[in-house]
């Protein structure tokens, strides 16, 4: 269930059900403000039982949730004179989900992710009719990737076996999708992605470290051959925290 409550015309959200505590919540929606601009640098926040009011919860929640910004140095609590902005939020929105093949691949270049590889062997790729002809056998390799030693994404792979055992190596220890725009036989004559937002399941919220129930971008990518065979079936999830989407409007 979701609470909700209208204050000067905004309605806040807490999620209830949510394991994430409300300090948590609360600390996340002014951490958001200040990153946004809305609470500048020097702005003194509101008292404590205003903010308590506002997300119908008590004080010592709230002062929770300030306690922890101060400690991220977003704010600072002056005595006798209130808490104020000090600090700017980071942007952590660094991964660029990509919508051209070419740019896709650099980013996996550019990024060049710490693969953790869970499980492989061979499986049937979870196919829809419009998908294309499915290969004779797939290898199933399924991964996170961490940068700097935080993950970010869940994928689960699979690849036409005939590709895979051109570089059996590669595809066990680099990213998939450079490789395969790399390659001439058989090269990729189309790709096409769908992004779906959802939550975090257990195990999801185990291997990306973040709360359950937490926001996240599922992608589902597909790469055809020339015969409309799929020689690549990607499923990833990504932090929702750190993914973000440019896209150009057509006129």
């Amino acid at each position: 269930m979701t609470q909700r409550k209208r204050t000067n015309g905004r309605t806040m959200k807490l999620m209830q059900e949510s394991h994430v505590p409300k300090y948590a919540q609360i600390a996340d929606i002014f951490r958001q403000r200040i990153a946004r601009g809305l609470w500048p640098q020097g702005l003194r926040l509101p008292a404590n039982e205003e903010l308590a009011e506002e997300f119908e919860v008590s004080r010592v929640t709230v002062r929770q949730a300030v306690e922890l910004l101060a400690r991220e140095g977003l704010v600072e609590a002056q005595q006798g004179r209130g808490t104020f902005v000090t600090g700017k939020a980071s942007d952590n929105h660094w991964l660029k989900v990509e919508t051209t093949l070419s740019d896709l691949a650099e980013v996996y270049r550019e990024t060049s992710p710490e693969i953790l590889n869970i499980s492989e062997g061979r499986a049937r790729a979870p196919l829809k009719p419009d998908d294309g002809i499915p290969a004779e056998r797939y290898v199933f390799m399924r991964r996170v990737h961490s940068r700097r030693g935080e993950p970010y994404c869940v994928i689960s792979i699979y690849l036409d076996e005939t590709v895979f055992r051109k570089h059996p190596k590669r595809f066990r220890t680099q990213t998939v999708i450079p490789i395969l725009t790399e390659m001439r036989d058989p090269p990729v004559a189309s790709a096409h992605q769908t992004l779906t937002i959802g939550v975090a399941d257990l195990e999801v919220a185990r291997l990306l470290k973040v709360p359950l129930n937490s926001p996240v971008a599922d992608v589902r990518r597909i790469f055809l051959a020339p015969d409309k065979r799929v020689i690549y079936l990607g499923e990833v999830t990504y932090r929702g925290d750190f993914v973000r989407i440019e896209m150009d409007l057509r006129p």
